[in-house]
């Protein structure tokens, strides 16, 4: 096992980077942090490979559960706090290999396209989800960088778990194939119980302006969520939540 003590040391200065979008972009590689969420990617069952494990001395013992030595950093609690993008760090943070999946080798299947979706919150609880309902596919059409540290928290890890592809609404069109398009609107679309769902991508758009009018048009499939209550709309996560449930439950 390695031990760095210097701030400045280079490794630590490229993991701190990769805070940021165009060091994540440029490395191809991003950050974790947090035991369940690091167990979670390292499952045998996950498409990430890890590169580095960063420890305190208090979780040397736990690093050494999870991978190889020659994996291993320990690191002073001072630069695990340089390394976290959390208030409170965690003991543990690994960095990991993007994975890009290209769609003319990986083909879609039913699952979840995120439509302009800008917060990494909401972005991660759907993947989260998505994974819950068994789906294997989630498509990324613009929106925020679904390799985000806020991202990765909220989908808990599970971000290995699922096939992720990064693309335009035209490229979307030309690789879904067979799939039908159902777009999540708040209004004028069919109930859940009108529709059949079994070979869909069900697309959540953007949190404060639901999905472009020309790709609405796009879609085969259009659906509403009956909301009984008297309120306008839902949060995004919920909405699309709610309709991944619908569509795994009632076909």
């Amino acid at each position: 096992m390695k031990k760095i003590t210097a701030l400045q040391n280079d490794l630590i200065k490229h993991v701190a980077s990769l805070q940021g979008s165009k060091a994540r972009i440029k490395s191809q590689e991003f950050v974790a942090e947090g035991l369940r969420t690091i167990q979670t990617m390292l499952q045998p069952n996950s498409n990430l490979v890890l590169t580095t494990l960063f420890c305190t001395d208090q979780t040397v013992q736990l690093a050494q559960t999870l991978v190889p030595e020659r994996q291993i950093v320990i690191v002073s609690e001072l630069i695990m706090q340089k390394l976290s993008t959390n208030s409170s760090p965690a003991d543990l943070l690994a960095v990991f290999k993007q994975r890009q999946l290209d769609p003319k080798v990986a083909q879609l299947t039913p699952g979840l396209v995120l439509a302009q979706i800008a917060d990494p919150g909401n972005m991660g609880t759907l993947i989260r989800t998505a994974v819950a309902m068994g789906y294997k596919t989630v498509v990324i059409v613009e929106g925020c960088d679904h390799y985000n540290p806020k991202v990765i928290q909220a989908s808990a890890g599970t971000i290995g778990l699922i096939n992720i592809f990064k693309l335009s609404w035209p490229e979307l069109l030309e690789h879904k194939h067979d799939l039908n398009l159902c777009s999540l609107i708040v209004q004028n679309g069919q109930k859940p119980n009108d529709l059949n769902l079994k070979n869909s991508l069900i697309i959540v758009g953007n949190e404060a302006n639901g999905l472009p009018e020309n790709w609405v048009k796009d879609c085969t499939q259009k659906l509403t969520i009956p909301m009984p209550g008297q309120t306008e709309s839902l949060n995004a996560a919920v909405a699309g939540s709610i309709a991944l449930y619908l569509a795994v439950n009632f076909k």
